[in-house]
């Protein structure tokens, strides 16, 4: 069975940026149709971001009542060592996914957006065609299109995914913990997931090709994350690729090639390869269209428009940052382009967080990124050591701190980054004052509720001033 439909806005892609463009698009009274093989909400709803950090709870409360069993601290003790069901571990975070995609699924209905379940191939630059699970074919025809097909785990030619080398995806689905995991990988995704499963008792071994972890943050930043992996008896191997590997009866046996030129075997249950993301381009017939690219990414505008007339592309398929919520910005500004608003993605700060153990997060520029500029800045820092409501939740000892960094030419903040517990809720106030263009002596002034740890914020800005009071 054949079917032709036309709209004004057809959306190749149901993530964070393609479900947003098309809610958006239909709120404007555009008719959208909404192309997604799989259920709404894309790798960050249903096999990234909301799986994992789902995950990352239940260890932090596991490891809590373990330590407790072991050593009772805060007044509470345990007479036994806790228990895991990760089967039911799994069921409980996939009931979140589901209701988070359920919950997404209502908002396009309510936009009047047309969902079409099937896999989509563009044809031409206003032509889709669409396989649908039942066996028949749709063919759909819209004045523009917005490409927000995503990206996909990077595998290794050395370490092809398979049954024990897991990507990302398949780990957040595991039903039983493996006794030994090595990490292929020590960037953000890699820490977190690892940190994940080191709590929850498995023996992790990180290996990094680069001299230190989590390469996308300066030193500073990562030096507490550092410090947490060698107290929870991480294994790290720096300066080291997996260059090979065999499948034996006890596993996967890893050959790791280290700078200098020896070689060493090491043996685990499974593997996660977190090498990093890759744009999906092969298999919607996105690489037969005369788009242009830089590198394996579509090049857009600063309106997200391509090369092809008519035709938008969003999120991790344009370039990095490869994160849901700069999808969901450009997803929403293309939407309203569409309409015949003016609109352009000019971000001043896009946050970047790393949900490790302690958290970080980094907006704008960091002193080494600004330095390269050629800018002279202030520097102000803050530590948690200092700050009541980080003592309070017992954050006071893993280095934590807040750092703002502001032009000296005008105090205008430039960049702020923090690590330390639960810092990620302070993103908002980080992002908030670039963006508005705050200058230091407004967030000096600014009166921060106590306790809590936003007061971090505050007082950094105030020792960039010259004035911290107490630190």
């Amino acid at each position: 069975m054949s079917e032709e439909i036309r709209a004004d806005v057809l959306v190749l892609g149901g993530g964070p940026g393609g479900y947003v463009a098309a809610i958006r698009a239909g709120q404007l009274g555009l008719d959208t149709i909404l192309v997604e093989a799989d259920r709404p909400g894309g790798t960050c709803l249903l096999r990234g971001c909301i799986p994992s950090k789902a995950l990352i709870h239940v260890a932090a409360k596991f490891a809590g009542m373990e330590h407790a069993a072991r050593e009772p601290a805060l007044g509470i003790g345990l007479s036994g060592p806790p228990t895991i069901d990760l089967a039911a571990t799994m069921l409980w975070k996939d009931g979140i996914v589901d209701r988070l995609s359920g919950g997404v699924t209502a908002l396009l209905k309510r936009a009047k957006v047309r969902v079409i379940r099937g896999w989509g191939t563009m044809r031409d630059g206003k032509t889709c065609e669409v396989a649908e699970a039942d066996g028949s074919t749709t063919t759909v025809r819209a004045g523009s299109v917005v490409l927000a097909t995503g990206s996909e785990p990077a595998a290794l030619p050395s370490l092809p995914f398979g049954p024990k080398i897991l990507s990302s995806t398949e780990i957040l689905s595991l039903r039983e913990r493996p006794r030994r995991l090595a990490v292929v990988g020590a960037g953000y995704i890699g820490l977190e997931l690892g940190t994940v499963f080191a709590r929850l008792g498995t023996q992790v071994t990180v290996i990094e090709a680069a001299d230190t972890i989590l390469p996308g943050f300066d030193a500073e930043l990562a030096a507490p994350v550092a410090r947490w992996l060698e107290a929870a008896g991480v294994t790290l191997h720096l300066g080291t690729k997996a260059s090979g590997f065999r499948e034996t009866e006890e596993g996967v046996t890893l050959a790791l090639a280290r700078g200098d030129g020896s070689v060493e075997e090491l043996t685990a249950d499974l593997v996660l390869v977190a090498a990093g993301r890759r744009p999906r381009i092969g298999g919607w017939g996105l690489d037969g269209l005369p788009i242009d690219r830089d590198g394996p990414f579509v090049r857009v505008d600063e309106t997200c428009r391509t090369s092809m007339t008519g035709v938008y592309a969003i999120g991790d398929l344009v370039g990095e940052p490869l994160l849901a919520h700069k999808a969901s910005a450009q997803g929403e500004m293309v939407a309203e382009v569409i309409a015949g608003r003016r609109r352009r993605f000019a971000p001043a700060a896009i946050p970047a967080i790393c949900f490790t153990e302690p958290e970080i997060v980094s907006v704008g520029l960091s002193p080494a990124e600004a330095a390269a500029r050629g800018l002279k800045t202030k520097v102000g820092r803050f530590p948690f050591a200092a700050n009541g409501r980080a003592l309070t939740l017992e954050g006071g000892r893993d280095g934590g701190f807040v750092r703002i960094l502001a032009n000296a030419a005008d105090h205008r903040v430039i960049g702020v980054q923090a690590v330390g517990t639960h810092i990620s809720e302070l993103s908002a106030a980080f992002v908030t004052a670039i963006e508005m263009g705050a200058v230091l002596d407004d967030v000096a002034a600014t009166i921060q509720a106590h306790p809590t740890l936003g007061e971090a914020f505050h007082e950094a800005a105030l020792a960039a001033l010259g004035h911290a009071i107490h630190a």
